[in-house]
């Protein structure tokens, strides 16, 4: 994804863009994601802008839409049939981060990723 802006999260530029969007797809197919705080805040502009785009249902969108979700039929039509409807009105602020319990492990900060 070209988007991809912000923290590095200790990856290399192609594992963190692979990282991102797995975790954007996994957030259109299931809604909400638990992740850690920094993936977090690294997904969340990424998911907006898309469910930006996804408002407006035109041909142009869809193309769009499949080019960042790797051609996934079924994420799209999700996204732009059941996710984006849910938010005419709004202008933005579709996802929110909620901070949970740190990881017991590693004590690393924990937040889970979901629409509003």
């Amino acid at each position: 994804m070209r988007q991809v802006t912000g923290g590095k999260i200790g990856r290399v530029k192609k594992k963190r863009v692979s990282l991102l969007t797995n975790l954007v797809l996994s957030l259109v197919l299931y809604e909400k994601v638990t992740t850690t705080l920094a993936k977090a805040k690294l997904a969340l502009p990424i998911m907006e802008r898309l469910t930006h785009r996804a408002k407006t249902n035109n041909l142009q969108t869809k193309q769009y839409l499949m080019k960042r979700l790797f051609s996934n039929q079924l994420l799209v039509k999700k996204l732009m049939k059941e996710i984006a409807p849910r938010y005419t009105k709004k202008t933005g602020g579709y996802l929110r981060i909620i901070k949970l319990q740190p990881r017991p492990g590693d004590r690393a900060k924990m937040a889970r990723i979901e629409f509003v």
